[in-house]
């Protein structure tokens, strides 16, 4: 975010803070209806709101999803971990199992010792300490600890002590402005394309408001406003890639997902079902 944005921000708190007798959703929502905020702000400022509602197991990497190391994998075992998989930057180390986390490896320690060509040494010597927080946890107070605690990724424990699951600053931080890409990410294709068979491939973002308004498609959530959330919603989780749902006369398949959220999605007539696939 900018400075222009911060201060736009810093400024719109100040003005709903000022006013009384009316919660601070319809304060917002009034200021949105007022023409004092855009569109993009009013989601911002009311996922803000909803961090003391979500607790961290709703959008952290599961622990069956989680990229670790063994305390036993050398230098290079490591960095290979994090260069050809989807590992963050910090990358949790086990002993035995992955309910005994017992430190962290930052991808920028492995370089010295791998450009002084002792690639084959131990890690044990390079860990950092491991963060935690349980399951309890609601991402407001997750987002405290961080900034607290100087760190950008913490273990989840379930109330036995053992590894529930992963999060990152990232993860909470897309919860409040949406899906943040890097330069490593893989380019995405537009958010909607038609392709030459009629059907479209479509962005897990793309609004339920833009699916109905270019094409027709009535889907409605109190919930959530993406397509990707939609089908979420639906399952009760995130679905597996090949899994599809029919609505509206339309099949849905989930194309691209990871363990946080759809990517990407395949919408085709049910009629031409047989013949496109």
């Amino acid at each position: 975010m900018d400075e222009g944005s911060e201060s736009r921000f810093r400024s719109i708190f100040k003005q709903l803070f000022r006013k009384n007798g009316q919660d601070l959703e319809e304060h917002i929502l009034e200021a949105k209806d007022e023409g004092e905020i855009e569109r993009e702000e009013f989601d911002m400022l009311l996922n803000v709101l909803d961090l003391g509602e979500k607790q961290v197991t709703e959008v952290m990497v599961p622990r069956i999803d989680m990229e670790c190391a063994e305390i036993s994998s050398s230098i290079r075992e490591v960095a290979e971990t994090i260069i050809g998989g989807d590992a963050h930057s910090r990358i949790p180390i086990f002993k035995d199992t992955k309910d005994r986390i017992i430190g962290m490896i930052h991808a920028k320690d492995l370089l010295a010792p791998l450009l002084e060509g002792k690639s084959d040494e131990s890690i044990e010597e390079l860990l950092r300490p491991s963060f935690f927080l349980p399951e309890t946890a609601t991402l407001d107070r997750a987002l405290s600890a961080f900034k607290a605690n100087g760190v950008h990724i913490a273990i989840v424990q379930d109330e036995y002590g053992g590894t529930s699951g992963l999060i990152t600053l990232d993860d909470i931080l897309e919860e409040i402005v949406g899906e943040i890409q890097d330069e490593y990410d893989a380019e995405r294709p537009d958010e909607i394309e038609m392709l030459e068979d009629g059907s479209l491939l479509i962005s897990g973002r793309v609004m339920l408001d833009d699916l109905d308004e270019r094409f027709g498609i009535h889907l409605a959530s109190e919930q959530v406003d993406s397509i990707g959330g939609y089908l979420a919603e639906m399952a009760g989780r995130i679905p597996h890639e090949g899994e599809f749902f029919t609505l509206e006369g339309l099949r849905f398949t989930v194309r691209e997902a990871d363990a946080k959220q759809i990517s990407l999605i395949h919408v085709q007539p049910l009629k031409t079902q047989s013949t496109s696939e």
